[in-house]
């Protein structure tokens, strides 16, 4: 009963959304949003059915707002509550792109990439043999490639995109491949290197510790993802480092937490809203790195 009179009630505000007193309009919109995403379909059907160009970009405004305070505040909990699934954040941010993402189709993907993996994996085999595994099925099997960042679009950050392309983002790339691993108890984790996302195989001697828990002396090699999931040493990090005359940092060696990895994620899709020239885009983005602290 509660529930019908909730929808009685929002059907009733969403037919005075063409009320022409500002004031009187702020109020019902307020309302309206106080509903979430609930409202959406009501909102999206009184679309369909609006009688002139105002009333529509009312209705697009207030389903816009509502779709991003979803993503605000599910990011915001992500981050204070759920940040050691780094999968989770994706599929948020995925979301602001493609609002009508269903997750549970991606889910699917996911489980069935994660147990290929797992049906060639033993405990066994040596770190790099378990990448050598984990490679052949990613990019040999299902043949996930890096994007350029050239030809990059905003869709390259979006999970849906990469799973349903099998190409992507180094960054995407990064958190679909670290994600996958911990899904298999490899500790694989992030490295936030200067104008590069690369990764990290810790010891796998010891339980998987959070990222910031490590110590460099724990690497056991890097990863780039962007290049087949080939394996490199400390040294070419430095090398790059010396070539690109940039100063060293300590966390260009370590496993970076999955709030950095997310914030640096959220600044590069602000970078290819800004080239597409859609600046609202950029500072809808620009809002939620508040959600990360």
């Amino acid at each position: 009963m509660a529930a019908n009179r909730d929808i009685k009630e929002l059907s009733a505000l969403i037919s005075m959304m063409d009320e022409p007193v500002d004031v009187n309009f702020i109020s019902i919109r307020q309302k309206i949003a106080g509903y979430g995403s609930t409202a959406i379909p009501l909102l999206e059907e009184a679309w369909m059915h609006a009688g002139n160009d105002g009333d529509i970009l009312r209705i697009i405004s207030l389903i816009d707002e509502i779709r991003f305070n979803d993503i605000y505040f599910g990011l915001e909990n992500w981050a204070k509550f759920h940040s050691n699934n780094l999968i989770d954040a994706f599929f948020i941010l995925s979301k602001f792109q493609y609002p009508e993402l269903d997750e549970d189709i991606y889910r699917q993907k996911l489980e069935r990439l994660k147990t290929d993996m797992w049906l060639e994996i033993n405990e066994n085999l040596t770190a790099l043999e378990k990448v050598k595994v984990l490679n052949h099925i990613f990019y040999e099997v299902y043949q996930f490639r890096g994007q350029l960042p050239q030809d990059a679009k905003i869709g390259d950050y979006c999970l849906n995109n990469l799973l349903d392309s099998r190409k992507g983002s180094a960054i995407a790339l990064g958190i679909l491949y670290v994600s996958l691993a911990h899904k298999l108890n490899i500790p694989v984790f992030g490295v936030d290197l200067h104008q590069h996302f690369v990764l990290a195989y810790m010891d796998d001697n010891q339980p998987v510790k959070l990222p910031e828990k490590y110590e460099e002396k724990e690497v056991l090699f890097y990863i780039a993802v962007v290049n087949k999931g080939s394996a490199f040493t400390k040294n070419e990090i430095e090398h790059y480092i010396k070539q690109a005359n940039i100063q060293t940092k300590p966390s260009y060696f370590l496993p970076c937490g999955h709030l950095v990895i997310i914030g640096r994620m959220i600044n590069e899709m602000i970078s290819m809203y800004r080239k597409d020239d859609k600046d609202d885009k950029a500072e809808s983005l620009i809002k939620l790195l508040d959600t990360l602290g």
